[in-house]
């Protein structure tokens, strides 16, 4: 979902959400620079257990946006991890090797969660609800989709990084990784995370837990990225539904958030979006843990056309 300043009719409750939190300044995130202007896709609002309510269900349906048969969705979706900056030196809760440990995991038949993905596709009519068999659809991963791990540690990642130091750091990566050409970026989804102690885009006061977006290389295409700040700063139980005390929770969550609306929409906004904004928008009110080969984690719940609900499995 894009955020619009004064359009947000069409996106009511996270818009009125982000409203609300873009003004709350959290003690972790004091230093944090003011709200950006830019506007970015899939931005989860954020907020602590119980502060969201789920958007009716009769508004939610997505529809894809555009006929095109690349950037709608991604077919056979690769996840870089990108590691930013020479701070990761220290990571009080571990979110480097959950990050790692929750990607490796997501495939085969122990991830029933990705499943919902498969039904959404790209190369047919604008305005298309049900694929069927028509079009080129998300294949359900038999492998990790985890591509490749960057520690970028060359220098230190600005304190306040704006948003487009946030697409450049991705273009680094895509370079680092060798996607030197639009063929190669098809699938590829750049995750920046930044470290601890940092406010990317203005994170926390800004109002969001992470957001996807793309970006335009000259020399490499279109490239998918996300800004996913190192949310356990902003304590146990933000941006997810959980209220055990666990700090990795809201970073799986929002991260399975991002990683489903980049697959589904892949250069927004020419995806599947629909009343309640993209696949993960309307559903940020459900989460789950599941059990992957590599351990259990918070997945966030998506929106399913076919079960014509929010869902966490297939």
């Amino acid at each position: 979902m894009r955020i619009r300043p004064l359009k947000a009719a069409a996106h009511t409750l996270t818009a009125l959400a982000l409203a609300a939190f873009a003004t709350t300044s959290l003690a972790s995130g004091a230093q944090a620079q003011a709200a950006p202007a830019a506007a970015h896709y899939g931005a989860k609002p954020m907020a602590h257990a119980g502060q969201l309510k789920p958007a009716a269900t009769s508004t939610n349906t997505l529809r894809v946006g555009s006929s095109a048969s690349q950037g709608v969705v991604s077919p056979t979706p690769k996840v870089y991890l990108v590691f930013w900056g020479s701070q990761w030196s220290s990571d009080p809760a571990g979110v480097a090797a959950d990050m790692q440990s929750m990607f490796k995991g997501l495939y085969g038949t122990a991830d029933t969660w990705g499943t919902i993905l498969s039904q959404y596709c790209e190369g047919v009519a604008k305005g298309t609800v049900t694929c069927g068999t028509k079009g080129i659809h998300v294949k359900h991963p038999t492998s990790t989709p985890l591509a490749g791990v960057w520690f970028d540690n060359s220098t230190a990642a600005p304190t306040n990084a704006a948003a487009a130091d946030i697409a450049t750091e991705a273009t680094n990566a895509a370079g680092h990784f060798g996607n030197t050409t639009q063929t190669s970026n098809l699938n590829s989804q750049y995750v920046v995370v930044s470290p601890t102690g940092t406010h990317p885009d203005g994170f926390p006061n800004s109002g969001f837990c992470a957001w996807h977006d793309f970006t335009a290389s000259a020399s490499y295409g279109k490239l998918a990225y996300t800004n996913l700040p190192y949310i356990p700063d902003s304590g146990a139980g933000a941006c997810t539904t959980f209220t055990d005390g666990r700090m990795l929770s809201g970073i799986e969550s929002t991260e399975t958030h991002e990683y489903a609306e980049t697959v589904t929409d892949t250069w927004p906004s020419i995806g599947w979006n629909g009343g309640g904004g993209e696949i993960g928008d309307a559903c940020v009110q459900l989460d789950a843990y599941v059990k992957l080969t590599t351990g259990t984690f918070d997945l966030q719940g998506l929106w399913s056309n076919a079960a014509n609900k929010c869902v966490t499995h297939g």
